[in-house]
């Protein structure tokens, strides 16, 4: 398999951090989705990442997407998600959380970056979701006494939160003040703190405007 993207992008991370911790084996391209669009484009026409290259040459799209079909290769047993019911429908409500925070981090990224006058009302509204999301995350993550979201192994939950989290916090360190979100903050420790965490890790380098 082959592994398009940066592992700036909280997206692409968490896929490579899962198929580390799955023992699947990938080859990495870390194009841009800027200066590599080109190349992105041969397999992915939104030109966007992660995007994964199976060995047949079937391109999968979307870290979602990614996942559910990593989940399917190592089997139900060994899937870092329920297989079904609340639990699943749980996390993966949480996993939605906290990519749509991730995504809007970018766009604030890319609101800063490439537009001369920037828009305020977007940024306040893309400010205000983020801060919506990270308290409802933070409240329910401090109600949880268990190593990981769904109890002593790590899970797609708490791999998006953590990444989400990593890049939001270097992106943009103002809306994570210090001491306001003490149970994400230990709980991205936690996860950071895991060797694949570690090695698949990128300081961001967002695109010059």
């Amino acid at each position: 398999m082959i592994l398009i993207g940066q592992y700036d992008s909280p997206f692409v991370r968490r896929v490579a951090i899962a198929l580390r911790l799955y023992g699947l084996p990938f080859e990495h391209r870390p194009w841009s989705t800027f200066g590599d669009a080109d190349k992105i484009a041969a397999f992915n026409p939104l030109r966007r990442v992660p995007t994964l290259v199976l060995g047949d040459g079937e391109v999968l799209i979307e870290s979602t997407a990614i996942l559910d079909y990593l989940d399917e290769v190592v089997g139900p047993e060994k899937a870092m998600i329920a297989r079904q019911g609340p639990e699943r429908r749980h996390a993966l409500k949480i996993c939605a959380l906290a990519t749509g925070l991730g995504d809007k981090a970018v766009s604030l990224v890319y609101e800063r970056v490439l537009r001369k006058d920037q828009l305020k009302l977007w940024i306040e509204r893309c400010e205000a979701q983020i801060g919506g999301v990270l308290d409802v995350l933070e409240a329910e993550r401090a109600a949880i006494a268990s190593p990981y979201w769904f109890g002593d192994r790590i899970g797609h939950a708490d791999i998006a939160v953590a990444c989400v989290l990593r890049f939001t916090g270097e992106a943009h360190p103002g809306l994570l003040a210090a001491g306001r979100y003490p149970a994400l903050t230990a709980h991205a420790a936690r996860c950071e703190a895991l060797p694949p965490f570690q090695e698949i890790a990128q300081p961001l380098a967002p695109p010059s405007g």
